[in-house]
């Protein structure tokens, strides 16, 4: 990834911010949590950028309430308190968060919108996701729904909504239907993206504030960028 495009505490794309929780417009590249790369993690951007705004001596509290894979982009919400983080663990353990992703894909799906019902069944080792028809050992009920938004050039823009939240569910069960999102090599793409990035993004998430309990909906502009610029 070009550290250019990374998200740092200055340039953050913050969407909202309260005393309890931070939602973020996470950019292709970053990786929400530390892993095995040793590169910066979101999550401690977002810490130096609440110490140096608000100034705080010590160490800042965060808590990591969801991922999203490093290529992909979009909404991505941290707690600010400890008493938030478990209330928003609970929200998205228990599905009551509406998230709503768009993919662009080299084809035309079969049908304008379908639900999509698979059984995926995890790699560790090649942290990849496989698609069955039909239930395998060890594999795990994967449901989506999509619609066909857009038919660009040379591409099709479709909006998901996730009923389940599986690992690459996304991108897994897609591919499996012949619609391969834009620029990823690993479920089958032609070609990568310039910056590594995958065309997904994390367009909208909805959910009830885990303290005011009001309603939230977050809105992410998809990247800057040509193919995406043209969905809007």
């Amino acid at each position: 990834m070009d550290n250019k495009t990374l998200s740092t505490p200055t340039n953050l794309q913050i969407i909202y911010e309260d005393n309890h929780l931070i939602a973020i417009n996470k950019r292709p590249g970053d990786i929400v949590q530390g892993d095995k790369t040793g590169d910066a993690p979101l999550s401690e951007v977002v810490k130096e950028y609440i110490k140096t705004k608000y100034k705080k001596p010590g160490n800042v509290y965060l808590g990591v309430t969801h991922r999203l894979d490093r290529p992909t982009s979009g909404v991505i919400v941290f707690a600010k308190t400890s008493k938030a983080l478990p209330r928003l663990n609970k929200l998205f353990a228990e599905k009551d968060a509406k998230k709503t992703y768009w993919a662009v894909v080299k084809n035309q799906p079969p049908k304008t919108s379908d639900v999509l019902t698979h059984w995926l069944k995890r790699n560790t080792k090649q942290n990849k996701s496989y698609a069955h028809s039909k239930e395998v050992s060890e594999s795990k009920k994967a449901i989506l729904e999509y619609r066909l938004l857009k038919k660009l050039d040379n591409y099709f823009l479709l909006e998901i909504d996730l009923h389940t939240g599986r690992h690459h569910q996304i991108r897994a069960q897609l591919a499996a239907i012949g619609c391969t999102i834009k620029g990823d090599l690993k479920y089958g793409a032609d070609r990568s993206n310039k910056d590594a990035s995958i065309h997904l993004h994390a367009r909208s998430l909805t959910f009830i504030h885990p303290v005011k309990k009001e309603k939230l909906t977050f809105m992410a502009p998809p990247p800057n960028e040509a193919i995406w610029n043209a969905c809007l």
